[in-house]
């Protein structure tokens, strides 16, 4: 871990821009051309008690932390996504500890679309944003879709950049199982 990986995050900056690039909000995304875009959208199940235990979990981080990593709000207190607020996210592999800096940029919470989009902060192995939005239609069915937006990261992180999109893959189908597990 570098000197910056364990700084406060409080007064990094974002590493990309423009902030909600993602478009949590919106049902189509077009990702733009100058980076790195993925949306994959899978369908989690139906009825209000999969609305409510999915929107449950992932509004408290748990698509993050039922896929291993362990979420810490910089400000204290319960991990709880907040627009504006800033995190670590901590991936272990093995012995090692990753602390992923990222700062809440939108929140998307409406009857029938809720989730957020995270930027990547000054030390994170990556620059972009990653979003979580779950939605349903009118039968009832609950997806959630996934989209992000990568290039490489800065200093020494550009150059694990090949590895650190394999691991990207594969804690993005951990996010797919961490919410089609919900009970």
């Amino acid at each position: 871990m570098t000197a910056a990986g364990s700084a406060p995050l409080r007064g990094r900056s974002l590493t990309y821009g423009p902030a909600g690039t993602t478009r949590p909000g919106d049902g189509s995304w077009p990702p733009p051309a100058d980076r790195r875009g993925y949306e994959r959208t899978v369908e989690l199940g139906r009825g209000d008690a999969c609305w409510s235990t999915a929107t449950e979990a992932l509004m408290s981080w748990g698509v993050k932390t039922r896929s291993r990593f362990v979420v810490e709000a910089a400000a204290g207190g319960e991990p709880v996504v907040r627009e504006g607020a800033d995190y670590w996210l901590v991936a272990s592999v093995g012995p090692l500890r990753i602390r992923e800096p990222a700062r809440v940029v939108a929140v998307v919470d409406r009857p029938d679309r809720r989730g957020y989009a995270y930027g990547t902060l000054e030390g994170h192995p990556v620059s972009g944003e990653e979003a979580f939005v779950l939605h349903r239609d009118g039968d009832g069915v609950v997806r959630l879709t996934l989209r992000s937006v990568t290039a490489a990261g800065r200093g020494s992180w550009r150059l694990a950049f090949p590895v650190v999109l394999v691991a990207q893959r594969w804690y993005r189908s951990r996010y797919v199982r961490a919410l089609r597990s919900l009970p």
